[in-house]
């Protein structure tokens, strides 16, 4: 699959662009592997002083913003620096919790497999807001604001509070079929049945930052096909 930019731009100025990200590619140039597809490997085709502003994950899509020139780049990392971004995600996670405004405040140690774990001695401080936006059957979707920028906060944060994201194995997240959610579901023969999501049900929802003339901006990013699906089955059934 051959990714060009201009098909996820969501906003963009002189300055910046903010995306749309697709699943299955990385922000950031992988080390493991030199020629897959990164989204700083696409931007500087599409502007050759393209930097990312912030990083993430492989599986997560969502908004991400691009900025075009050195002085851009150096405008929004500062924000993220300083805290004066606002990333708010939408994660589809098992149980039914009824959340307002709830921190989690727990410190997060990076391991060398590339997970992470809670380290209340020597973990790094990580703090993140959840908000209860639908509870289905079993499951609800969550509005997840994380305050500080490590990796795999959210999906550890949302562990800790036993609610794995929907098909996060790596943090106890298990995948939804339709014959979990439909009663009397029948499989046609010789087929098999797949999951509704087959990646981490997460999702950057919107992104909060200042334009170079100090306006504020809030860019939203619809959710991509896998994550409709899922919410609208889950809505159905429940």
């Amino acid at each position: 699959m051959k990714y060009k930019l201009q098909d996820y731009i969501l906003f963009e100025n002189d300055d910046f662009i903010v995306i749309n990200k697709p699943s299955g590619i990385a922000t950031l140039d992988e080390r493991k592997d030199d020629y897959a597809p990164s989204i700083l490997r696409i931007a500087k085709v599409y502007s050759e002083d393209a930097q990312v502003g912030h990083r993430l994950d492989k599986e997560t899509t969502g908004a991400l913003v691009i900025a075009k020139n050195p002085e851009a780049y150096r405008h929004i990392s500062m924000q993220f620096e300083h805290r004066e971004t606002a990333k708010r995600y939408h994660a589809v996670v098992e149980g039914m919790h009824d959340w307002d405004g709830i921190l989690v405040n727990l410190p997060i140690l990076p391991l060398k497999d590339g997970k992470v774990i809670i380290a209340r001695t020597n973990g790094k401080h990580a703090e993140t807001w959840f908000q209860t936006l639908r509870v289905y059957k079993g499951y609800t979707l969550v509005e997840c604001m994380p305050i500080t920028g490590r990796m795999h906060q959210i999906r550890i944060h949302l562990t800790c509070l036993h609610a794995p994201i929907v098909a996060d194995e790596m943090y106890g997240g298990k995948e939804v079929y339709l014959s979990d959610l439909k009663r009397n579901f029948h499989l046609k023969k010789d087929t098999e049945e797949r999951p509704l999501m087959r990646r981490v049900a997460l999702h950057a929802h919107s992104l909060s930052f200042k334009l170079m003339d100090g306006s504020p901006i809030t860019v939203e990013a619809p959710y991509p096909k896998d994550f409709n699906v899922l919410t609208k089955q889950l809505e159905k059934f429940s």
